[in-house]
């Protein structure tokens, strides 16, 4: 009986998925080929629109708008001559010190100014920029997000059809996840061959984008200190740093346009007095405390814990993570209605509340459980919370551990939510960002002894070097802009 019924199932299940084909294909604007897509293109916008405020909230906007008029100009440009010209896109510049730059679906562009740092001219910039449109035009957030959605129906579908087969569950999302690496990759090379063609369309040496590779590659440690291919969601930098300058080298005979643009001098002159590195200004950590210069409060950091910052929250916990401390802001104004919501909007049952004061501050004090259900059966979640009020502010700190793991860590919630203080030191309130610095090489020499003659230490100048997409016993000449890295002030 089984094999009939088998049979019938098979066939019904081919022609479900020949009926999906045909309702979900589209016309990918790239390949002009037809693929499965369970996103419109209104819906791949509204994805990105619904992600995008929670990305800047997470980032924040860096502050220098002619940069960002700068990315806006480009990336419109750049846009007009893709494979999706009517599509709204949208670019920024992301304050994170982090070399990256990422895209969402529907037309979302973000650069971090540790990026916008490290390049060196703007064609290694527009080569960047033509590779993150093209994840854009090649529809590969939306296509990510329909890979995820057939692996989960894969893997669910394997449980129901083997019984007993839960205890493959994990291997099959080891195996999973390796295919969806391909496809990250496969993507990253349709981006790259896009960037090539994009930046060569108006107007920008593409073999320029090719030498930024090596300098990611520097940047994640060389060989040495890379992830293997096979576990890595990009090619090897290297690899693509050869292939990227063969793209360049053919688009540019297709085109028969050799006369491009490279704008070293114009693209370190726009970014001189870029933010460099953290911006301890948004908050930093001396000596296991952390300091805010501008909101001007400080609390300790438990000893050997690792701690997270970004604009919405700091974020610490011990290496083995058997707990955790946020802090944040809370959005209500009475301390009261602060305290009341943090138990309702998470659904925390109340153990304990006392109205107490902190360094003089008026405070809430609680204890909370949260209860939910795992595979491994009920798990109990005992957080300590207290909401202090501070210069017009409601703060909140959340100290988490399991209940049996509580006791352990209470200690170190109470010691750090207790010291929440104001900061009044000004040493530790005039504290701020390096900057990228645009200095003008007084004579030919080489890159290390010019860095060298700017006051750059020794041991920091393999780092200037990498900033500078060079080799320290390069040659520099008389009249050249190089970059130094100087403490800033605000």
């Amino acid at each position: 009986m089984r094999k009939p019924l088998f049979q019938h199932l098979l066939t019904t299940l081919t022609l479900a998925l020949v009926l999906l084909l045909n309702s979900c294909a589209v016309v990918n604007p790239v390949t002009g080929k037809k693929q499965l897509m369970v996103m419109s293109e209104q819906e791949e916008i509204a994805l990105g629109a619904s992600a995008n405020p929670q990305v800047l909230a997470e980032f924040g906007i860096y502050d220098d708008p002619k940069l960002q008029a700068f990315i806006n100009e480009k990336g419109q440009q750049m846009a007009k001559v893709s494979h999706r010209p009517t599509l709204p896109f949208y670019f920024k510049i992301v304050d994170s010190d982090v070399v990256n730059a990422f895209a969402l679906p529907g037309g979302y562009v973000y650069f971090t100014r540790g990026i916008m740092a490290h390049f060196n001219n703007e064609a290694e910039f527009a080569g960047v920029l033509g590779h993150e449109i093209g994840h854009v035009t090649g529809r590969h957030g939306a296509l990510q997000q329909r890979s995820q959605i057939f692996s989960s129906i894969g893997l669910i579908g394997v449980l129901i059809a083997v019984p007993g087969a839960a205890q493959l569950i994990e291997p099959l999302s080891q195996g999973m996840q390796l295919l969806l690496l391909k496809n990250g990759r496969d993507h990253e090379s349709q981006s790259d061959e896009l960037g090539v063609e994009y930046s060569t369309k108006v107007g920008y040496d593409a073999k320029e984008m090719a030498g930024f590779f090596s300098t990611i590659d520097r940047l994640s440690g060389g060989p040495e200190g890379r992830v293997p291919n096979f576990l890595s969601t990009h090619p090897n930098p290297m690899d693509r740093f050869k292939r990227v300058g063969e793209l360049a080298e053919a688009e540019q005979k297709k085109t028969n346009n050799f006369n491009l643009a490279v704008n070293r001098d114009a693209y370190l002159r726009r970014i001189d007095g870029i933010v460099y590195g953290p911006d301890p200004q948004q908050g930093y950590t001396d000596n296991n405390v952390f300091y805010h210069p501008v909101l001007k409060f400080q609390f300790p950091v438990p000893a050997d814990w690792q701690l997270q910052n970004s604009p919405q929250q700091v974020v610490m916990a011990p290496k083995d993570g058997k707990a955790a401390i946020i802090f944040n802001l809370a959005a209500e104004k009475s301390l009261r209605e602060a305290a009341n919501n943090t138990i309702t909007k998470d659904s925390l049952k109340l153990v304990d509340s006392q109205n107490l004061t902190v360094n003089g501050f008026p405070a809430v004090a609680m204890v909370a459980e949260q209860v939910s259900q795992t595979q491994q059966g009920t798990q109990t979640l005992r957080i300590l919370i207290y909401v202090i009020q501070y210069d017009n502010m409601i703060y909140r700190f959340y100290g988490m551990a399991k209940a049996a793991d509580y006791n352990t860590y209470n200690l170190s919630f109470q010691n750090t939510f207790k010291n929440f203080r104001e900061l009044t030191d000004r040493s530790k309130i005039n504290v701020f960002a390096e900057r990228v610095k645009i200095k003008t090489v007084p004579r030919s020499t080489t890159l290390a002894e010019a860095l060298r003659s700017f006051g750059v230490p020794e041991k920091r100048l393999e780092e200037h070097a990498i900033l500078n997409g060079m080799q320290q016993k390069e040659t520099v000449t008389a009249g050249m802009l190089i970059k130094v890295v100087e403490k800033g002030s605000n």
